[in-house]
Parts: structure tokens; sequence; C-alpha cells
């Protein structure tokens, strides 16, 4: 129990504070839901102050990490290096009105258009989107693939929310030329939309690595609710399918499809599943649940190319010469950003859209997106040791700190049951790092140890077994 009302809530997966009596319904930054939130302890917010260096935006689930440089995976999706935006410290400016124009409608845009009402009532608000379905979690379409929520299921919000908060929201709209001097987006169909502030939240779009064959009929990517549709037709109810990528988007769109009736075969480039969030162990025990899913899960598979007849994908070749048949292959190796409007409005791009501190890229009305910082207000963050908290195959999964031992002054201790797996990692008698499977609600107790280099030389002196730390994370 805490004293006095909670003023501070932050969220578990990417480390934004939350400033109210209750947490948001949406993270607006990773668009995790109101419970991954925790309370915020004052002293922890005060000390909250970002470190020196830049911060980083996972363009796969929108997560923010403090840094220097990118961080070699996403802390939250496992996402690679080459995922993240330059986003800098967002800071307070003098609030404005005026119109603002979001381009982009997945969760970063819908965030930004919410974040942008509330801190500027009298704006006019326009989101414009290129798909013609309403905006969606992206990260739902695999739930969608799996037949567990209908496609009326998808949108965040319905229809009407846009014009009660007053955003115009206009759907089936792709851009064909900005006008930065004239403060103008004009529209494919000749609409023209004024701005005084341009926000983008462009996303990102699918990587295609450059496997020989991936352009034929039968190959796909699932970014969008058509990729989904195109799938579901294609794959129909027996059909064989094989899933490059066994990260978590990989993982559920095999199960997904192993559901629906597909046989699945998934490939893993690494020696086991997953290996940015679990350990061997933790992996082989997730590998048991894929099996009883009945997909079949190939280890070190380095594909070489998409083999196929007359432009239809007929299977896959591994670079050690097998051979894998199937009429449909999918491919889930990650995402790179959309930078394409920014280099044509002549924006500075790197990796990402280059940004200051607040948010604004190199030209003074165009910012990229957090819709906060279009109207000038601030957002607080703070750095988070390297954690993942996921869901995966209906499994809590939390991976946090260094969860492999570096060397044998490092002591791990490890439980399994039916319930699932506890991985502790201590060194010096601290705790370094753990994997939790199937006990997500011992998450916030972990991350905390860790974050606060809690020492457990008490419990480590008499080898205290797993149930032992449990009970002294209290």
């Amino acid at each position: 129990s805490m004293a006095g009302p909670v003023s501070h809530w932050r969220c578990s997966l990417c480390g934004y504070v939350h400033e109210g009596p209750k947490p948001p319904e949406v993270c607006p930054v990773c668009g995790a839901g109101a419970d991954e939130f925790e309370p915020a302890p004052a002293a922890e917010v005060t000390a909250a102050a970002p470190q020196t260096g830049g911060r980083w935006q996972c363009l796969t689930c929108n997560a923010v990490v403090n840094g220097a440089e990118p961080p070699e995976v996403c802390p939250v999706c496992g996402a690679d290096a080459e995922h993240f935006i330059a986003v800098g410290i967002p800071a307070v400016q003098g609030g404005s009105q005026g119109r603002i124009v979001i381009i982009g409608a997945g969760i970063a845009g819908v965030s930004a258009a919410e974040a942008a009402r509330q801190a500027a009532p009298e704006a006019s608000i326009a989101l414009l989107s290129r798909e013609e379905a309403l905006p969606y979690y992206r990260l739902n379409l695999t739930r969608y693939l799996a037949g567990d929520i209908a496609q009326s299921e998808l949108p965040i919000h319905p229809q009407p929310w846009y014009a009660e908060h007053g955003i115009d929201l206009h759907l089936g709209t792709g851009l064909c030329q900005a006008d930065l001097s004239a403060g103008r987006v004009t529209a494919e169909d000749g609409r023209a939309f004024p701005f005084d502030r341009l926000v983008l939240a462009v996303g990102s779009h699918p990587f295609m690595p450059p496997i020989e064959g991936n352009e034929q009929r039968g190959v796909f990517t699932l970014r969008t609710a058509l990729d989904a549709e195109a799938l579901l037709q294609a794959v129909g109810k027996h059909g064989r399918v094989i899933c490059i990528g066994g990260g978590v988007l990989g993982l559920e769109t095999a199960a997904a499809l192993a559901r629906r009736g597909a046989e699945v075969t998934l490939l893993e480039s690494h020696g086991w599943i997953m290996p940015r969030q679990l350990n061997p162990a933790a992996a082989q025990r997730l590998e048991r649940t894929i099996a009883g899913l009945g997909i079949r899960l190939v280890k070190q598979a380095r594909t070489a190319a998409v083999t196929g007849q007359a432009g239809r994908a007929d299977g896959v070749r591994l670079v050690d010469g097998r051979r894998l048949e199937a009429a449909s292959v999918v491919i889930t190796t990650g995402v790179r950003p959309n930078t394409a409007l920014a280099r044509r409005l002549g924006l500075d791009v790197a990796t990402g859209i280059v940004v200051d501190s607040h948010m604004r890229t190199s030209h003074e009305a165009v910012y990229a997106a957090a819709g906060l910082n279009a109207v000038g207000a601030g957002v607080d963050f703070h750095a988070l040791p390297r954690s993942s908290v996921l869901k995966v195959l209906g499994i809590d999964l939390v991976s946090v700190g260094q969860f492999q031992p570096q060397d044998g002054s490092w002591v791990t201790v490890d439980s399994e049951d039916e319930r699932g797996y506890c991985h502790f990692v201590f060194h010096d008698g601290v705790m370094a790092g753990a994997i939790l499977m199937g006990h997500g609600d011992l998450g916030p107790a972990v991350r905390q140890a860790v974050e606060q280099r809690r020492n457990f030389v008490s419990c480590l002196r008499h080898n205290a077994c797993a149930a032992e730390i449990v009970a002294a994370l209290g």
C-alpha cells in the first residue's frame, strides 16, 4: 500500500511515466493497455531525469529507449537496432493551436491525435491514413489470423470516436506531395490539407530480406489487415505453409495458422527459439508448446531461396541444401522505418527520421511520431534495464537484464514446474537478470529488483531455492 493517492504511473513495457490519478487507457508511447501500468514511487519520478545522450524509438512497438546509440535489440519486442529512430528528449515548449495534420493512423498516429487534442482543445486536427480500414492495432493482426477476434474487433476506436474528439479522419488517403514552404500536403485524389504543424507517424514496412525468389506469388508479409486476409485465403484449411523468422511475430503467425488447421513449418536461424529473450532451457520449454500446437520447428535454418515454378512459390531451399515444400511462405523477419516521405520532403534522414530533443525534424513545422510535442507538451521517460514483457502463445514471458551468466562467478537459481519456469541470475550477490515463464505476476517485483540492484546475499549464502528468492522479492 502506498501513502496518499497515486499520482504517477509507469508503463512496465517502455518506461513512460504518466501523471494522473489513474493510468491512461493506452500508453501513448508503446500502445500497452492500462493493466501494464504500475504505480511509480515519487522518488523514482524525481530521479527520472533522462540521461545524457540520445533517445530512440522502436518502429515495431514504439518503445522509447535512452542511450547514445540505439540498443542492439529492442528491450520490448526484440527488433534489431536498425528498427529505431532517434527521438530526442521531449521538452516543454509554448503551447500552439492552429492546424495539425498527422500522416499515418497506426497506434502512433492515433495516440498523437489524442495527445494533441488534449493539449490543444482549439486546434483543428486531421488524421490521414493510406488504408481504407479504421485505424487498428497491428499487434492484433495475428489474433485476427488465429480467429480469436473478428475483423469488426480490430479497430482501436469506433468510427464516431473521431468526430466526438474533433479529429477529422481521412481513410484511403495516400499522399502525392507535401509543400513545406506553403504549409500544405496534397492527397493522391487532389484534396489539399493546409497545416501549421505536420506530424509524421508513418510507421514501418515489413523487411523483406534479399532472399532469391521472394517476389513470387504465394510469398507474404504480415503488415496490414489486407495482408492477413490474403494469407488466410491462400493458406485455406489444410494448406502447407512455411514461416521464416522465429521471433515473436513469426511464432504468433505460425500458431495462428496452425489453429486454422494449416500444416505449418517454422524456420529459426539460431540454435534455439527467441534467443534475444530466452536462454536454452526456457526456449526448450517454449519449443514443447510449439510442438504441441502441431508446428514443425526447424532450427539453425538459414534460408537461401524461395523455390518456385512459373512465378509461384513451392517451398524453400536452406543454405545447407535442405529443401522444404509448401504452397505459401510467410516472411516475418522484422520491419524497417518508412522514410520515403521524409526524404521526399527533404528532411534529414539517417536510419530513421532525424529529430531534435522536441521530436522536431530538420524543418521547424514538422514533427515525428509524438503528437504531444506538436502542441508543445512535455513527456517524461527514464532508463530501464533491457527487459521484455511478452505474451507469446498465451504464455506470460518476462526477461530482464543479463539473463545469461557471464562466467563462473555468476550464480543462477532455477525452478521448473507445471505452472512455469523461473531463472534468476546474480552477480556479487546482486540480481542481474531473470527469465520468468508463466509467472508474469512476478514481473514488476523482479524488474524493480534488477533496476535497483537489490542484494540477495543472505539468500544465496544458504543456497536458497527459487521459492525463497520469490519470497524475498516480497
